[in-house]
């Protein structure tokens, strides 16, 4: 396998390379088509007048406290211990985001996005399966993502050795290492584009088994997908973009706390208060 297509998800491989178009004219790649957009969520339809009413209370109060605080104050719903009715009220509520996001360790997260940009569902689960924490958050990215990067990679990697084959890997290494060790969380990303550079398969070979894909991995998908994976290395990240037929378009590495790609917009939060303020305004109106 190249390679370049490695990735931590299960997907399809899509053939590629010489040989394997065929005899006609050349193929190019697809561009990227359907991208996700906005839709309003709906109540779900066996729901008692009940459980709406609790659940647009419990959820303006959320949202008071997010609008008054802004998305860096991070306001949070606690879900865990709600009625089975009021839960699913809140879950169909709150619908389905582009990101999503697990850690492996060292607690097992997961993380979802909204329909509403900037406000995400978080839930913690036990070696056992228990769920042991549940609830609605705000924020650009929840931190317990970047807690449990930093938590499992190490502040720096001591150099791998070079197999015969490699071009660039030693140079990349060293690059990696002194970005690493220089980043300071607030500055901007330092991205080195797998895909632009002369890389052999030998250096590819030789940088994931030297950083390895890790214990955190998000998707964000928009035009195609967007895959995310942390390293052993402290702020060291795989991004690897994907079109709608799945190949890989852009592999890249960067330097950073959490990439841009899977952080909510400042904007796009702004957009959510006022869709949720509607979304409750429905849920007000007599059925």
């Amino acid at each position: 396998m190249n390679p370049s297509t490695m990735r931590p998800f299960p997907i399809s491989v899509v053939a590629m390379g010489p040989g394997s178009q065929g005899e006609e004219a050349p193929d190019y790649l697809p561009m990227p088509k359907g991208m996700d957009t906005f839709h309003q969520p709906r109540l779900p339809d066996n729901a008692s007048p009940e459980a709406i009413a609790q659940a647009a209370r419990l959820l303006g109060l959320f949202l008071e406290g997010a609008s008054q605080a802004g998305m860096a104050g991070g306001a949070r719903l606690d879900l865990l211990g709600l009625e089975a009715g009021v839960r699913d009220v809140i879950n169909q509520s709150m619908g389905f985001g582009e990101v999503s996001a697990f850690t492996t360790a060292p607690e097992h997260w997961r993380v979802q996005e909204t329909a509403f940009a900037g406000i995400w569902r978080v839930l913690k689960v036990a070696d056992d399966g228990a769920m042991i924490v549940d609830r609605l958050e705000t924020g650009a990215i929840p931190e317990v993502l970047t807690d449990a990067m930093q938590r499992t990679a190490a502040g720096e990697l001591p150099a791998p050795d070079y197999p015969a084959g490699c071009m660039n890997a030693q140079a990349l290494v060293e690059e990696i290492r002194m970005q690493a060790a220089a980043y300071r969380a607030g500055q901007s990303a330092h991205i080195i584009n797998l895909s632009l550079l002369p890389v052999s398969d030998a250096d590819l070979d030789t940088l994931y088994g030297w950083l390895g894909h890790r214990e955190v991995s998000l998707l964000s998908r928009g035009y195609g997908n967007c895959r995310i994976t942390s390293t052993r290395l402290k702020n060291v990240w795989w991004v690897q973009y994907f079109n709608s037929m799945d190949a890989l378009i852009l592999n890249s590495i960067e330097v950073i706390g959490m990439p841009d790609v899977a952080l909510a917009a400042d904007e796009d939060f702004a957009d959510s208060v006022e869709r949720l303020n509607e979304y409750l305004d429905m849920m007000a109106e007599p059925a």
